[in-house]
């Protein structure tokens, strides 16, 4: 399988480079990235060439398979040239830099009938098989994420992130997407209404929020995600808060290693398990790969990814920075 990456100077690239170059089969044979000097070390580690325009990259290649990366700003236009070429694609979330761009985006891939991953890569958590087995109503879910502050995205020079410009929307956007995919997950595809909201900029004071709190609705649930770029914490370090209540279980989650299951007669289970995304991408980019061979689904797609943009749209809507 001949595979490019496309946007390497995003923070990710690693978590999609590095088990390519590990799986057997698979050939990375172009990276690109407007900045030829982000690019040409991760094509020099994979041993291959670099380009500074994805169209003449797979236009010369003619890939099997792509991994697109790019400012939230510029992933539309990507993805638009990928379903236009028929190239199948993962690109990384959100897609787009609003709700109208990743909705239209997920009706081309499907009109076009195309296979195209988003790493909501925390399905691949043992957290949702774990809920999901006791085949039991959720009726509440709260998911705390508060990553590191603002100046890790200075570090690594991808400032556009912070800007609303360039990135749609903070941590709420970023890292907060992740956990409104997870609430339709664990209530089995019902539909969320987002009923509150709070954003905030006194940390940081930058175009977009360095804080937010969501609450919804739906399947007889209630939800809340709250997330930030709070923390004095190195990169994919997170303080993190999960807590979900079944009709005869809560499960709660105080760190990224282990899971407490307490049923109603208060019998309780410590289950370890890893919880947070990075640890998941390796296998979202082996699972992807395989089911792309096989002809099957991948593990959420652009409308999946649609409709949690959707959710992050309408918390927007509801407490706008101004």
């Amino acid at each position: 399988m001949r595979v490019v990456l496309i946007g390497v100077s995003h923070w990710h690239t690693p978590f999609f480079l590095d088990p390519c170059l590990e799986i057997q089969g698979v050939t990375i044979v172009g990276i690109s990235d407007a900045d030829l000097s982000r690019a040409e070390p991760a094509a020099a580690k994979a041993e291959c060439k670099a380009f500074t325009d994805y169209r003449e990259m797979c236009a010369v290649l003619k890939p099997d398979f792509a991994f697109a990366l790019a400012r939230h700003s510029d992933m539309a236009e990507l993805a638009r040239f990928l379903i236009d070429q028929r190239i199948p694609f993962a690109m990384e979330k959100p897609c787009a830099i609003n709700a109208t761009e990743a909705a239209d985006i997920a009706a081309r891939a499907e009109a076009a009938g195309l296979f195209v991953a988003v790493p909501y890569v925390i399905r691949y958590s043992p957290l949702v098989e774990t809920i999901l087995s006791m085949n039991e109503p959720v009726q509440y879910t709260m998911f705390k994420f508060i990553g590191g502050m603002v100046d890790r995205y200075h570090q690594q020079k991808v400032e556009w992130v912070i800007d609303r410009k360039t990135s749609g929307g903070g941590p709420l956007l970023n890292l907060g997407v992740h956990f409104m995919d997870l609430c339709r997950v664990l209530l089995q595809g019902a539909e969320l209404t987002v009923t509150g909201a709070m954003m905030s900029n006194r940390n940081a004071h930058l175009t977009i929020e360095d804080h937010a709190v969501v609450l919804m609705q739906g399947g007889g649930a209630s939800c809340m995600v709250e997330t930030g770029y709070l923390y004095p914490a190195p990169n994919s370090v997170f303080d993190l808060h999960y807590s979900i209540r079944t009709e005869n279980h809560y499960f709660a989650a105080r760190d990224d290693s282990t899971l407490e299951i307490v049923s109603n007669d208060r019998q309780r289970t410590i289950v370890p398990m890893k919880l947070t995304n990075v640890h998941f991408y390796t296998t979202f980019v082996r699972d992807t790969l395989q089911r792309l061979k096989d002809g099957r689904k991948p593990i959420a797609d652009l409308t999946d990814n649609a409709a949690a943009v959707a959710l992050v749209e309408a918390a927007y809507a509801m407490s706008p920075l101004g």
